[in-house]
């Protein structure tokens, strides 16, 4: 059996993993891939380029299995706590109803270390908001990985980020497992696993564990 899975956030850096493995795994059908500007067409693709701030309550395809959602911004670049909320807790939360009330199964959400919808701490707090506000929507399998400090190169200007990978790398094992930082392949394949388990439920990845991928993934 091939399930039809679906992608927020296949451009960012989590998202691009998730995409390159979810193309070539044998348990995926289809990608829906929920994007603002197109990707390169590839086998098994369904690209969907969407308005993300009027997504449609129905449309054919919603119509999906599983769903991954790597969505996630800077307060920085979102210009102000409401846009970054808006981002990183409401929208994840609205992919996350639509599929659902469309016949979605299963949902893994890309998270932080920490989160934690009681934290003092802005950013910890919407994520740990988006979490609790998606597990209530009565997934029959819900995964949450919760990775420290991503390993990437990215595209976009991240300041502080990139100066906390210099010193990850620098350090490396000498930093406890719980705070190193984490490759986009590890989340993905974690996010991937968690979407596609024969047993569907509810579980919660923390970032320690992504140290020590499922046997898929190595």
């Amino acid at each position: 059996m091939t399930l039809r899975l679906m992608l927020a956030g296949a451009t960012g850096a989590v998202g691009r993993a998730v995409l390159a493995q979810a193309l070539a795994d044998r348990r995926v059908g289809e990608v829906v891939a929920l994007t603002r500007r197109p990707l390169l067409a590839a086998e098994k693709l369904i690209n969907v380029v969407v308005d993300f701030d009027n997504l449609p309550e129905q449309a054919p395809w919603w119509a999906v299995d599983a769903v991954i959602c790597t969505l996630g911004t800077t307060r920085r670049a979102a210009g102000s706590n409401e846009k970054f909320a808006a981002v990183d807790r409401d929208l994840p939360l609205c992919i996350a109803r639509r599929a659902r009330a469309a016949g979605a199964t299963r949902f893994a959400l890309n998270s932080s270390l920490g989160a934690d919808a009681g934290s003092g701490n802005f950013y910890l707090r919407t994520k740990g908001e988006a979490e609790d506000a998606i597990r209530e929507l009565g997934y029959p399998g819900y995964a949450i990985v919760r990775p420290s400090l991503i390993d990437a190169d990215r595209t976009e200007s991240r300041p502080g980020e990139r100066l906390a990978l210099t010193f990850a790398r620098a350090l490396g094992s000498a930093i406890p497992r719980r705070w190193r930082a984490v490759t986009p392949e590890a989340i993905a394949c974690a996010l991937l696993e968690a979407a596609l388990a024969p047993s569907p439920g509810s579980r919660v990845i923390e970032s320690e564990s992504l140290h020590e991928p499922p046997a898929a993934c190595r």
